[in-house]
């Protein structure tokens, strides 16, 4: 059973580098995926030994995970194999990984998602975990879900499950996945992850936007 690690990334020049060399030792092979940045970000993933691939045009973090889940899955992979969704700022911590794929090394889980809510580890800034998540939350509940971590960009799937899903190019997807594999009926856990927030990228206005693609998207269905 191999483990490859998508890292979607822009302009992450600074962090590229050293999330890769963390990763690493956890996973069989780590996926970038440049999603057209102006520095050098490539440039530095492509000194290691990871897989970089390149976006001529930004198709935000959902087109960069499409692209790198469609790269892993046409290297003839075992269905049992697992993929990762690990993000390039350096907030997610690379030794939570052996806790996010151990349900599905078990057996006991087809997709596991980390949760910043099931410990006390994760200082979410206010402004996001009280009204972003909420609202977010709010919407999955909609759906059906109602997992703790109603956003969650780390995450990990069987190669089986990843054939079978789709999501928008945006920043969307961590909803869209959320309620494809629970409307999908797949074996679903949680596992506690802890995020370092160094910086806090996403206003309002991006949050609203989010739910709104979430939830017109869905009642269009």
């Amino acid at each position: 059973m191999k483990v490859f690690c998508i890292i979607p990334a822009y302009n992450e020049a600074r962090n590229i580098g050293q999330v890769i060399s963390a990763v690493q030792p956890y996973v069989d092979h780590v996926i970038v995926v440049d999603d057209c940045s102006s520095d050098q970000t490539a440039t530095v993933a492509k000194q290691t030994l990871a897989v970089v691939l390149q976006h001529a045009l930004n198709r935000n973090q959902g087109g960069a995970l499409t692209t790198g889940t469609a790269y892993v899955l046409s290297q003839a992979v075992a269905d049992q194999d697992i993929i990762i969704h690990f993000d390039a700022d350096g907030q997610m911590r690379a030794q939570d990984i052996p806790t996010v794929i151990a349900p599905l090394l078990a057996g006991q889980a087809d997709v596991v998602f980390g949760s910043r809510f099931l410990d006390q580890t994760t200082k979410m800034p206010w402004f996001k975990k009280y009204i972003i998540m909420n609202l977010a939350r709010l919407v999955n509940r909609l759906m059906g879900v109602k997992l703790t971590d109603p956003q969650s960009g780390f995450r990990a799937m069987t190669v089986a499950v990843a054939k079978q899903l789709h999501w928008q190019d945006g920043r969307s997807h961590a909803s869209e996945i959320l309620v494809a594999v629970h409307q999908a009926h797949y074996r679903i856990t949680e596992v506690p992850i802890t995020v370092l927030y160094h910086r806090f990228g996403l206003n309002f206005g991006s949050g609203l936007k989010i739910i709104k693609d979430i939830f017109i998207g869905k009642l269009i269905k």
